[in-house]
């Protein structure tokens, strides 16, 4: 779909990336409400390591969830939401399946667009990143950092890989070059992406992270998303750059989240043996 996005109309291109659309707004919206649910009863039992500042605006804050071993390894998720929406306070149940495995888990908050722009909130995310390095002994936490995202997430978790605190990494469902989403309305209106962070900020346009890497999508998610994890994998692995790329078969944008609920899942699997 996107080979010939020059010959695409406006709607066309506006479609390509708009996940929300594609699996349908309330069935997007169920999901969600879902999430914020059983993490909002997660949270509740963990109140002496949430919302610890790593910088001075408002959502620069951690919520950590420290295992019972220090050792352990650590999950750090990144939200999605297209750099516009979402919160940690959302997707904290995600961590659940690697917590089933004794594992510890954190998810930073990070600002918003329009109140920030790209560049910003990935400034942003290596100061929280290089505040857990520091701090997350403290409380608790000192095994290796898996670094984990989904949507904006997983772009997010591709760019920031090279972090020294950073063992590995699981990019979900991630586009991994932005240009497409200056022709995106839906995304672009908030963001206002500018060529020079359509060309820093791109995975696909810079040098890559030699840890490894895991790249995942969803069968039934758009063709562009699919097709931007393949590629992605694929410019890896031509690079001789360790990691696997797992299709869940069947999974749209949303529900290819609920594997990173199920201790038994491929995704989970996935991420227990990045750790390994």
């Amino acid at each position: 779909m996107t080979s010939n996005w020059d010959e695409l109309s406006p709607q066309a291109r506006n479609l390509a990336y708009n996940n929300v659309e594609h699996v349908g707004p309330d069935i997007a919206r169920q999901k969600t409400d879902e999430w914020s649910q059983i993490s909002h009863d997660m949270r509740a039992r963990y109140p002496n390591h949430l919302d610890l500042p790593y910088a001075g605006r408002e959502r620069t804050k951690w919520d950590l969830y420290p295992a019972e071993n220090p050792e352990a390894p650590c999950m750090v998720h990144i939200h999605g939401g297209y750099w516009q929406r979402g919160s940690k306070e959302i997707f904290a149940c995600l961590t659940q399946g690697l917590q089933a495995h004794g594992w510890s888990a954190a998810l930073p908050g990070y600002s918003l667009a329009p109140g920030a722009t790209l560049t910003e909130i990935v400034v942003e995310l290596r100061q929280a990143l290089s505040w857990l390095e520091q701090n997350a002994a403290s409380h608790g936490i000192r095994g290796p950092v898996i670094l984990t995202g989904w949507s904006a997430g997983g772009h997010l978790t591709s760019l920031l890989l090279d972090h020294p605190v950073c063992h590995a990494g699981l990019a979900i469902s991630g586009v991994f070059d932005l240009a497409h989403l200056r022709d995106s309305p839906h995304v672009n209106d908030k963001l206002n992406l500018t060529e020079n962070e359509v060309r820093s900020l791109s995975p696909m346009r810079l040098p890559m992270a030699e840890k490894p890497l895991t790249v995942s999508y969803g069968g039934a998610e758009l063709p562009a998303m699919i097709k931007s994890s393949r590629q992605y994998q694929r410019r890896r692995s031509e690079a001789q750059l360790w990691g696997d790329l797992v299709p869940i078969p069947g999974a749209n944008h949303f529900t290819i989240l609920d594997q990173l609920r199920d201790p038994e899942s491929h995704l989970v699997k996935s991420v227990l043996a990045l750790a390994a």
